[in-house]
């Protein structure tokens, strides 16, 4: 199911971007933004490029500054995959960096975090990051979930989400594409007791949230609206 549209604009990592800081959670690394003191939360799951991808901090960043306690772990542990032989090095990354295991180091964070105080979560995945979400979804670890450009999530998967539940989709996308999308739109529509919004996004390709060129005028305009369907969907359920 991954593909070049996953090693497509991949950004600068950057360790130091960020207004935030970087701090040890549950054991990883992870960029840390926004007031400490409250009780609303939100987990960002990053795609392959990992927690240190400027634009992703960027948006951990905004959704902060409404008001939010937001965490960025570092789920690959300082290995996030190299663009630049994809064809050899994807497959192998992707066997050593399971969801699988992203989803437990996950609900780890999630438990450090309440532990602090925090009493609600939301979670918003980008592509490999979407699909420990829905997971998180699935098993009561979250109170909303976001999932952009998913890479991994099935119909099955979305059969047994249980939290309010964001899809964002391109129209351009190998991985999730919007016939997928709009199969998944169709499950949660005959699941009247979760609470759901799909969209998909016209003339952009997997990745458009976080991996846009910020010289793109149009593509920024197009993660900006991404953005803001995100903020909005989690501000509904996180109080």
């Amino acid at each position: 199911m991954s593909g070049p549209q996953c090693c497509e604009n991949a950004p600068t990592l950057n360790s130091a971007s960020g207004r935030g800081h970087v701090e040890e959670v549950a054991g990883l690394k992870t960029y840390v933004t926004g007031p400490a003191d409250v009780k609303r939360a939100v987990l960002l799951v990053s795609d392959i490029f990992g927690y240190e991808a400027p634009n992703l901090r960027k948006l951990a960043d905004k959704i902060a500054s409404a008001g939010f306690y937001v965490v960025v772990p570092d789920f690959f542990n300082g290995d996030p995959c190299d663009p630049s032989n994809f064809e050899r090095a994807l497959p192998v990354w992707i066997k050593e960096h399971g969801t699988d295991k992203g989803f437990e180091d996950a609900k780890s964070v999630i438990e450090a975090i309440k532990a602090k105080g925090v009493t609600t979560i939301g979670a918003s995945g980008y592509c490999w990051g979407a699909k420990v979400v829905t997971d998180l979804a699935k098993y009561g670890h979250i109170d909303a979930a976001v999932l952009c450009h998913p890479a991994f999530v099935t119909v099955d998967d979305v059969k047994a989400v249980k939290a309010p539940i964001a899809i964002l989709g391109a129209e351009i996308d190998n991985l999730a594409p919007p016939e997928l999308v709009k199969q998944f739109e169709e499950v949660l529509k005959s699941k009247p007791e979760v609470e759901s919004f799909v969209k998909i996004f016209p003339g952009v390709a997997h990745g458009w949230t976080v991996r846009y060129n910020a010289e793109d005028a149009a593509a920024v305009k197009s993660a900006e609206e991404a953005h803001a369907d995100t903020l909005e969907w989690l501000a509904n359920f996180i109080k």
